[in-house]
Formats: C-alpha cells, sequence, structure tokens
C-alpha cells in the first residue's frame, strides 16, 4: 500500500541543498530592499532604449514604412546588443557592410575573377620569363601572377594596379570622383582590410587630392605598387611550383616535344 509521502518507482524529485536555497532567499531579500540595482538599471536603461527606437520609427511616414520598413531609424539597427546603446563600432561595421555591398573594384565586381582570355601559349608563358611588364600585359599572365599572390595573401595588389588601371579610362567627372572613392575606401584607407602597402608621401598626396579627384589622383600609388610586385613577388613566382608546373605541361603538349 503506497503512503502520500512515498514517490512512484523510478520518478524522484531533484535534490536542492539547503543552502542554495538560503543563497536565493538572500538574493531575493537584497532586490527588494533595492540593495542590489544593477539588475533594475540594465532594464531601466534597455526600456529607455526600446522607446528611442520606437519613438524614431513613429517619426517616419506611413508609406516609408511600408514601403521600406525598419528606413524610418537608421540608427536603430546599431544598437549593441551588450550595452543597449549606438555603439560606434557597430555603425562602422554596418557601414562598411553597406559600402562592400555597392560597386567596388574587387574580385567579384571591378574586375572578374578571372580575365577573360585565352588559354596562354608556351610562347607566352616562356616571354612572362623574360620581363616583368611582359607578364603584365598578358591578360592570361596578369591571371596566373594574381592566382599566385592570392596564395601570398597579397592579392590586393594586383586588385589595386587593375582598378587604377580601369579608373585612367573614365571620362565623365562625376563617375570618376565615385569611383576614386571607392578605390580610396578598398585599397587606401587605414580602415580597409585590403589596404596596400603604401609610403607616407604618396598617401598623403592621395588625402589632399581625393577631395577634388582627377584621372591621376592614383598614379603615383598605383606606380608604387607595381614596382612592389616587380620586385618582391614576381621572382617568387618564377621560382614558384604554379609556374613551373605551367610550362612543363604546355611543353609536353607542344608540337614540338
Amino acid at each position: 500500500m503506497r503512503t502520500d509521502l512515498e514517490q512512484p518507482v523510478g520518478e524522484k524529485k531533484p535534490y536542492v541543498p539547503s543552502d542554495v536555497i538560503k543563497a536565493k532567499n538572500y538574493l531575493f531579500a537584497l532586490c527588494i530592499h533595492g540593495e542590489i540595482p544593477m539588475g533594475s538599471e540594465r532594464m531601466e536603461m534597455r526600456k529607455r532604449q526600446m522607446s528611442v527606437q520606437q519613438e524614431s520609427a513613429a517619426g517616419g511616414t506611413a508609406s516609408a514604412q511600408q514601403g521600406q520598413p525598419g528606413q524610418a531609424n537608421p540608427r536603430g539597427s546599431n544598437a549593441c546588443c551588450f550595452c543597449w546603446c549606438c555603439c560606434c563600432s557597430c555603425s562602422w561595421n554596418e557601414d562598411r557592410d553597406e559600402r562592400n555591398r555597392k560597386t567596388s573594384y574587387d574580385v567579384k565586381e571591378g574586375t572578374a575573377d578571372c580575365e577573360d582570355c585565352p588559354k596562354p601559349t608556351l610562347e607566352e608563358v616562356r616571354l612572362w620569363g623574360q620581363s616583368f611588364d611582359k607578364l603584365m600585359c598578358c591578360p592570361a599572365g596578369r591571371n596566373s601572377f594574381r592566382q599566385f599572390l592570392r596564395t601570398e595573401f597579397s592579392e590586393e595588389n594586383m586588385l589595386f594596379w587593375l582598378a587604377c588601371d580601369e579608373f585612367r579610362q573614365e571620362t565623365n567627372k562625376s563617375v570618376i570622383e565615385v569611383k576614386a572613392r571607392v578605390i580610396y575606401e578598398d585599397y587606401i584607407s587605414i580602415l580597409s582590410p585590403k589596404e596596400v602597402s603604401l609610403d607616407s608621401r604618396v598617401r598623403e598626396s592621395i588625402n589632399r587630392s581625393i577631395q577634388e579627384p582627377t584621372l591621376h589622383t592614383f598614379d603615383d600609388a598605383q606606380l608604387q605598387i607595381y614596382t612592389l610586385m616587380q620586385r618582391d613577388s614576381y621572382p617568387r613566382y618564377m621560382n614558384s611550383p604554379a609556374y613551373k608546373n605551367l610550362l612543363n605541361t604546355l611543353s609536353e603538349q607542344s608540337p614540338e616535344s
């Protein structure tokens, strides 16, 4: 016969130490008397933040709310989940993500992952070994060299050079200003993950002219990066397995062999 104090077979109540119960009661009493205000302060801060966002959102027009939800309070999404405030780092990250979605001279937009070009011939690959100029004049050579730079985590040098080369062909003044700022944010700004290595003289010159850019704004920088690739990366590429394997493969396929 089972009594009320007995537990069913296989069912056990979780054991809670008496010290834990006392500690919980003690903390609850402190909160009641206002001796632990941190939780309430966080809650009040959170309420104030939410009220500010709601007031800002209410200020937008009804059409804007229907057509583009969330645009009435552009800084509302910048609220940091840790501090419940408009955090500058969160704002910068959002702005950077927005810039990355715009037109940019990088591997996906300004220049294709690989330039449209036919497969290099054996003669062309041999010419690459004669000079860096001949390598850079050949689209297939630029593609191969760019893939090598990617393995050395310096692909931004080639991307910057290609961006400047395309920038100099622009004729529309308003487009020149837009493209110049995109190149600056992508490769010159110290906040960019693709910042190229330039000396202080060239960098200061660009900083002065970026307000009213011209087709020659990045000439010195492009030349400096070109020289850097020629002296530093090009010799390693000539001795790399990537170039040697390509040369050997084309040599085996050549009718002469």
